[in-house]
């Protein structure tokens, strides 16, 4: 598997980023391409405890026991998703993509770059999950958009 960590890995990610245009259409599901944009650089600020996430105690019970499944198989389209991660307005294109590849470029600097060992949904998180995560969570969505 590809990791995060790993610059030209990493730069893969970033290339697809770029491939994106303000037209690019999804291919399932209802976000726009600078909803997208926002959501995954959303859920890439997690990682480094720039962005809190409200869970309740039952969905904390249901993330814990639902982490190696989703983490070891590909993300199903349409699937839920936390509020914080919802972005229903519309976006200024170019900084929204600007800002998702300065926050993903970061995880370049290596495993300990991320500050977060405990996810509020899916509890103790080791690099190598936060690497399944991060990495199957930008490739479901820029495959989303074609890319």
């Amino acid at each position: 598997m590809n990791s995060i960590f790993n610059k030209a890995d990493n730069d893969l990610i970033i290339a697809r980023i770029n491939q994106l245009t303000p037209e690019s259409k999804a291919l399932w599901g209802k976000m726009t391409v600078d909803q997208m944009l926002k959501h995954t650089e959303a859920a890439v600020a997690v990682a480094f405890s720039e962005k809190e996430l409200k869970i309740n105690f039952l969905m904390k019970i249901l993330g814990k026991l639902l982490k190696n499944k989703v983490f070891n198989n590909d993300f199903g389209k349409n699937s839920p998703t936390a509020p914080e991660f919802v972005f229903v307005d519309r976006y200024d294109f170019e900084s929204s993509k600007l800002a998702l590849i300065k926050q993903f470029s970061r995880f370049a600097a290596g495993e300990n770059s991320i500050s977060l060992t405990v996810h509020p949904f899916w509890g103790k998180m080791t690099s190598d999950d936060w690497n399944k995560l991060m990495w199957k969570h930008m490739d479901h969505h820029l495959s989303q958009f074609g890319v």
